[in-house]
């Protein structure tokens, strides 16, 4: 395996921060923290490269809260400045290199492979293939081993300051386990660690049709008895090698329909799946019944449309769009019936 040194340079560099702080504050320029730091951008970005020359950088408290859909999670925030510019900076560098290592089938937070051509994938196995085994991990990001993870890192990385500037981020999230969900090295990180079971199914199962998103994964077959030897194969991988478990898994039948990056799979066409049509739905009438048109009302409804576009959804937009009756609101009127018919 081909391991990469002397990256601190690229990473450090003026040009390498000037990018890193125009992602870092993309959409959201009427932020009170990203006001505060544009006052003195070319200031705070030299005083931050200076810190992390002199080794002085480490990784600021999070504040912390819950989220409840679809399950709870824990989601940790961090500073616009340092943190997130730091963290842009080192995907900056280090994304290219890890994306080139991930296989065809790891369709998370990758530029060119998210959820719809995840989707597409799945139904090309759906077809030629009688059996599903679907699996995912119990508590993934908590479950993150940080040892596991920094050996993975290294045999990869092999910049020492690059190395110790991940490690600061990696045990930011508590001693021995958790990645927390938030950071952007979190969702790339959360890659790299799974993609060790990748290359454990492509190379040493030698399985072709394998297809995961983040912890959700799933392997085709027409061989019922075959799919069940390898979940019990994986589940000995993951709790050997990755230190973790599964809170699930199951074989059955794809013409019964594959539940994965929340539509429903069938060999001839695709649904919504149950809980993300009624999340749709009540978030659209809530909107209708308040008569809100302002522009997060209306990113709401063009973000419906593009879960309803991809799959059978029908029944769903008549019957939302009867609720439009509801209102007298022409502007809303027409921005449901773009987003929706």
């Amino acid at each position: 395996m081909k391991t990469y040194k002397n990256l601190w340079n690229q990473f450090i560099s003026t040009e390498n921060f000037d990018l890193a702080a125009r992602r870092a504050i993309k959409n959201k320029k009427s932020r009170r923290a990203v006001r505060a730091f544009m006052a003195n951008r070319n200031g705070n970005l030299r005083r931050l490269r200076e810190q992390l020359m002199r080794g002085e950088y480490t990784t600021s408290q999070y504040r912390t809260f819950r989220v409840f859909e679809p399950k709870e999670r824990l989601i940790y925030v961090l500073p616009l400045y340092p943190d997130h510019i730091v963290q842009h900076a080192l995907i900056n560098i280090l994304g290219p290199i890890w994306q080139r290592m991930f296989v065809r089938d790891s369709y998370a937070c990758i530029s060119g492979r998210g959820l719809h051509a995840a989707s597409k994938r799945t139904m090309q196995f759906v077809r030629r293939n009688k059996y599903v085994l679907q699996c995912d991990i119990r508590k993934f990001y908590p479950s993150i081993d940080h040892e596991i993870l920094m050996q993975i890192i290294r045999h990869k990385i092999n910049d020492v300051r690059i190395v110790a500037l991940l490690e600061n981020i990696v045990r930011s999230g508590g001693a021995g386990k958790n990645m927390p969900i938030g950071n952007l090295t979190s969702q790339w990180l959360g890659n790299v660690y799974m993609n060790e079971l990748d290359m454990f199914v492509k190379h040493v199962l030698r399985w072709h049709d394998y297809i995961r998103y983040c912890d959700d994964f799933c392997l085709y077959g027409n061989d019922s008895h075959m799919l069940h030897v390898a979940a019990w194969r994986i589940r000995e991988f993951v709790r050997e090698k990755l230190n973790m478990d599964f809170s699930r898994f199951n074989v059955g039948r794809v013409a019964c329909g594959v539940s994965f990056i929340g539509y429903r799979h069938f060999p001839r066409f695709i649904m919504l799946r149950r809980r993300g049509a009624l999340k749709i739905r009540r978030r659209i009438i809530r909107i209708i019944t308040s008569n809100d048109t302002r522009p997060l009302a209306i990113g709401r409804i063009a973000a419906a449309r593009g879960w309803i576009k991809w799959a059978c959804t029908y029944n769903l937009r008549q019957f939302i769009m009867r609720h439009v009756s509801h209102t007298t609101n022409q502007d809303l009127v027409q921005q449901l019936r773009k987003n929706l018919i």
